[in-house]
């Protein structure tokens, strides 16, 4: 049976039904302190309490008592007519900070707003710590989701292609919760064979199987209190799918070799980057496991999807090697165009790793387009090569081809006049966007540098800038 979270004192019938629907609705389990005769540890697990009109005084202490120690810190919502509003919203009352206030005739929307409202407050600081990075439109979607989402212990399932991202966003649910001081545990369900994942979840006892040699804790019991995170859930085998169906319906289970049933009080987070609901249709997943952990469906974007936050995505993994003692790089603009045409077929953890390799390659230092990886580098590195080109030409100096792979521009050096000829006019415009480029890249962006380096006025650079559709590039 599933543990108590929410008690609920009340003398009026009516706002009792009320309340107790909203609550169950908001995934909260609620107990009438009327019907408890005394606190139970094995039954309750309180994470907050209503109080409502109150007929009879002592039997009202009576009910408040059964939260124990817990009623140091549980969030508490009070009917705004209610005798005990004085007493619990006083400017000396301890209280004061976690109480909100209902009015009746009861909206659900009105409860989950004061919810939400009051953890806000109770999680201070905390409860805007979303770890998700990006400034986008998709990712603003994201995070206000993750944060309507976190006060409460509804299902989740985090839908998105890999790479996304979808650990951090169940870790980012988890710490924003009145769950974030319990254990956050992961596992990654299509990484474990099937015939090992039910002892994964749920534990054994020794000599349940060879190899079995002690007693051992599964990850619902590791994460009682706090978050289980199921990464991968679409990899998930039917029979053991048929076992978790059950945990998550009766909050039981018994570890393999084990016939002692065993009570869990977990928040499910679950993951994937298939399609459900196909799988579904082709019987690869259950339905009724489907909409068990789809009560509150979340999708993360892909990073071709969202690449105005290329920027601050490259600033928080420079900030996170710094912290690993590793140089930060920085992109020039070449670079950054570049990647802006790429389509990242590995989102975000691709995005990681290469900037992880430029740190280790040019620690410190500037990447252009040219010394990127070759996948990554596009046309841009074309602008770059009849750059180098005009410079060394400019110089006296021989054009240099770093490589022909790098080079896919008609004319591999000035010298040489393809068969089929070229248009001139486009060819040497080309050659102008690489210079300017450079120099912006050089000065940092700042067009009157820039302007001093390409030997021309400022307000002509910002006419070419315009001309070009150069105008990303401007800092000064």
């Amino acid at each position: 049976m599933q543990k108590f979270d929410f008690l609920v004192i009340e003398s009026d019938r009516s706002r009792v039904d009320a309340v107790m629907s909203a609550l169950h609705f908001l995934g909260y389990r609620p107990q009438r302190g009327d019907e408890s005769s005394a606190a139970d540890e094995s039954m309750q697990a309180w994470r907050g309490v209503y109080i409502g009109q109150v007929d009879d005084e002592a039997e009202a202490e009576r009910q408040l008592a059964l939260l124990g120690d817990t009623a140091t810190h549980v969030p508490m919502l009070l009917a705004d007519d209610s005798a005990w509003l004085g007493r619990f919203t006083a400017t000396s009352s301890p209280f004061t900070t976690r109480v909100a206030t209902l009015a009746f005739p009861l909206r659900y929307e009105q409860m989950a707003e004061a919810m939400r409202a009051m953890y806000a407050r109770l999680l201070g600081g905390q409860g805007n710590g979303i770890r998700f990075v990006g400034q986008s439109a998709p990712m603003s979607h994201v995070n206000a989701l993750i944060r309507q989402v976190a006060p409460f212990d509804s299902s989740v399932l985090v839908l998105g292609e890999s790479g996304t991202g979808k650990e951090m966003v169940a870790r980012s649910i988890h710490d924003s919760s009145p769950r974030r001081d319990k254990p956050f545990v992961a596992i990654n369900c299509g990484a474990i064979p099937a015939e090992l994942l039910e002892s994964e979840l749920f534990g054994h006892e020794k000599g349940s199987f060879t190899g079995a040699i002690n007693t051992r804790k599964g990850r619902f019991e590791m994460a009682e209190g706090g978050t289980l995170f199921l990464d991968e859930i679409g990899d998930m085998s039917l029979p053991m799918q048929v076992k978790l169906l059950r945990v998550l319906q009766e909050r039981v289970f018994e570890r393999v070799g084990g016939n002692k049933t065993q009570h869990c009080d977990v928040r499910i987070i679950a993951a994937t980057h298939r399609n459900l609901e196909q799988s579904i249709t082709d019987g690869k997943f259950r339905e009724d496991l489907f909409y068990r952990l789809s009560v509150f469906p979340l999708e993360l974007p892909a990073l071709r999807e969202r690449l105005d936050d290329l920027s601050v995505l490259i600033t928080e993994f420079n900030q996170r090697l710094a912290r690993r003692g590793l140089g930060v790089v920085r992109f020039g603009t070449t670079a950054m165009h570049a990647l802006q045409a790429y389509p990242w077929p590995g989102n975000v953890r691709e995005l990681s790793n290469l900037v992880e390799r430029m740190a280790i390659l040019f620690p410190h230092g500037e990447v252009r387009a040219s010394d990127l990886p070759e996948k990554y580098r596009g046309q841009q590195v074309c602008d770059e090569v009849r750059s180098s080109d005009l410079l060394a030409m400019m110089e006296g100096r021989a054009p240099v081809v770093a490589d022909i792979s790098e080079a896919r521009s008609p004319v591999s050096t000035l010298g040489l006049l393809p068969e089929d000829g070229l248009d001139l006019k486009d060819h040497l415009a080309d050659i102008e966007v690489g210079l300017i480029r450079q120099a912006l890249d050089a000065t940092g962006g700042v067009v009157a540098h820039a302007a001093r380096l390409l030997h021309m006025q400022r307000t002509t650079l910002v006419e070419k800038l315009r001309k070009y559709g150069l105008q990303g590039s401007m800092a000064a």
